[in-house]
This record gives structure tokens, sequence and C-alpha cells, in this order.
């Protein structure tokens, strides 16, 4: 039983083997939540938070087993955390060619720069820490994307 949580863990914290990309996990795995997220665009906003909520717990608890299990605070090949942030950079807005990009594009700077308090949340030890960057890279990124939206309506 305890290989089979352990295997499952590894499965949803690398989101289905991205994080062991050789080349950029982090990317790899936020290609992985656009993916995934294509059939989640369909269903109204409620749904679409819902289902973050739900990668964040699932995320949080993954991830921290993951990373207790290689005794490593923030492994790379972690990126369910980088599914849960493009989740919400993406929800409740029209899944375009042109905001699937951008919101791409976006969530991997806010990712890469984290701007307070992405940063210090890095700091929070477990699956908590490795979850909520991310989480909060995501929501600027959302911000920055509607903005983008407000300023090129044609965007959508």
């Amino acid at each position: 039983m305890q290989r089979a949580i352990d295997f499952l863990a590894r499965v949803v914290a690398t989101a289905f083997g991205s994080g062991y990309a050789p080349f950029a996990p982090g990317t790899a795995g936020s290609a992985v939540g656009l993916l995934l997220f294509i059939p989640l665009a369909r269903r109204p906003w409620p749904w679409q938070l819902l289902a973050c909520a739900v990668v964040f717990v699932v995320g949080v608890a993954a991830a921290g087993r993951v990373a207790a299990l290689l005794k490593i605070e923030d492994p790379g090949l972690v990126v369910v955390d980088e599914v849960a942030g493009q989740w919400i950079t993406l929800t409740a807005l029209p899944l375009t060619p042109v905001v699937a990009i951008a919101g791409f594009v976006l969530f991997r700077a806010m990712d890469v720069l984290k701007p307070w308090p992405a940063r210090d949340l890095e700091r929070v030890h477990g699956g908590w820490g490795i979850m909520l960057d991310d989480v909060m890279a995501g929501v600027y990124a959302h911000l920055l994307l509607r903005v983008g939206l407000l300023i090129w309506p044609v965007a959508a």
C-alpha cells in the first residue's frame, strides 16, 4: 500500500512525469497544466475555481510526500505547483489561442521573477511552500492577463 501511495504521489507531483524533463521541467509542467486546462475551459468559472482548489490540496499532499521521500525541500521534478499556477492564470478567462499563449508566458515570467510575496511563500515548509509561491505567481499572471484583455480586447 505504501508503494502505491508513493507512486501516486510521484505521478501527481511530477504532473504525469513532465517533471522529469531534462531541460526546464517547470516549463514542461506548465505546458502539461495548459493542456489539462483545455477541457476545463468549457466549464463555468466556479467549476474551474473548484478544480484549482482540488489540484492545490492534492498538490500540497503529493509535493510534500515526494519532497520528504527525496529529502529535498523543493525538488525540481515536482511540477504540480506549475499546473496549479497555470490553471489559476487561465481560470475565468476565454481560452483562445492568444489567451493561452499569453497566459503561459505570463505565468512562466511570474514564476521565475517571483514578485513579493511569492518569493517569501517559498520559505513555508513542505508541500505548502512548494505550492504557494506558484499560486501567487498564477494570481499575478491572471491579473496581468485581465489587464491585457481590457487594453486589447481583440485578443479574447
